[in-house]
């Protein structure tokens, strides 16, 4: 009975971690038609940033430091995206391609200048005690973790449902050429997605640093978990990226722990039975 309480508890924190990164790049996926190859790049860029500054300046708040990078990946997220993205609207090949080989470029610059040890980030010392549950102790950070995917998408869930802006995405989403017709800036759209999908993930990299550490390999560890979340779900799909990323987080804990050697066939699977009977995904509508 341990071993299952404490598996579903290990599935929970990476089902949210999972969501924190696949929520940003389902919403990318779906407006811009762009499979974000970077994406797994931001999050790992967000983990060494939150690691440095934790480490530069000792007793620096947590939460500050979270934020605080998620933005500053939101930034590099947006530049790049104007800067290098937007001259290659009309070849949606080579912005993938482009994603692609600014992933390998940030990977490489991250080995550069921190070396290719794992870099640890400290739990924050009120988290540290461990928490009962069910007569089990378990690390209380792995239920914040938790809490703040529940958080991220009850905010994502306002924004993109009770707001003109929402509205406006979700718009973008279903039909990107009528929202042009009827004025939506789709233009200002992506760039505003972009940036949004960059900084969660940027700051869900220091929020999952206290279980994974920032290390080389991060991005291409977490990556295709986002993919195979996305396609589950549905693309550009809020819900669905919420459901898939917890049901890949169980699927991926229990496999690892009961047949590890087939942990990843196990993964894809439940992928590949999507991708057959229902290609739009558990939550995608279909979109032009």
């Amino acid at each position: 009975m341990q071993f299952w309480i404490i598996q579903s508890l290990n599935s929970l924190s990476l089902g949210a971690l999972l969501f924190l990164l696949a929520s940003g790049f389902s919403l990318i996926f779906g407006l811009m038609r762009l499979a974000n190859l970077t994406h797994g790049a931001f999050f790992m860029l967000g983990a060494y940033f939150g690691a440095v500054a934790l480490r530069t300046f000792e007793g620096a708040n947590f939460w500050i430091v979270a934020i605080g990078s998620g933005l500053l990946v939101a930034a590099f997220g947006g530049l790049f995206e104007r800067l290098v993205l937007r001259r290659l609207s009309t070849n949606p090949l080579g912005q993938v391609l482009v994603t692609l080989g600014m992933s390998l470029i940030i990977a490489d610059a991250c080995l550069i200048l921190w070396g290719g040890d794992p870099i640890p980030v400290p739990t924050p010392a009120y988290f540290q005690a461990p928490t009962r549950l069910f007569g089990f102790v378990f690390p209380t950070y792995r239920l914040v973790i938790v809490g703040c995917a529940l958080a991220v998408s009850f905010a994502l869930y306002l924004l993109l449902e009770r707001t003109r802006i929402g509205a406006m995405i979700r718009a973008g989403v279903d039909d990107r050429q009528m929202a042009r017709a009827v004025g939506i800036p789709v233009s200002k759209l992506f760039t505003a997605v972009f940036c949004l999908g960059a900084g969660i993930a940027g700051a869900g990299g220091v929020l999952g640093g206290p279980v994974l550490s920032a290390y080389p390999g991060l991005d291409a560890d977490m990556l295709p978990l986002a993919l195979i979340v996305v396609i589950l779900g549905g693309v550009g799909s809020l819900l669905g990226a919420f459901v898939g990323s917890f049901i890949i987080g169980f699927i991926y804990t229990f496999g690892a722990a009961l047949v590890p050697d087939l942990a990843y066939i196990i993964l894809f699977l439940p992928m590949i039975a999507v991708i057959a009977f229902r290609p739009r995904g558990l939550f995608g509508r279909l979109s032009t």
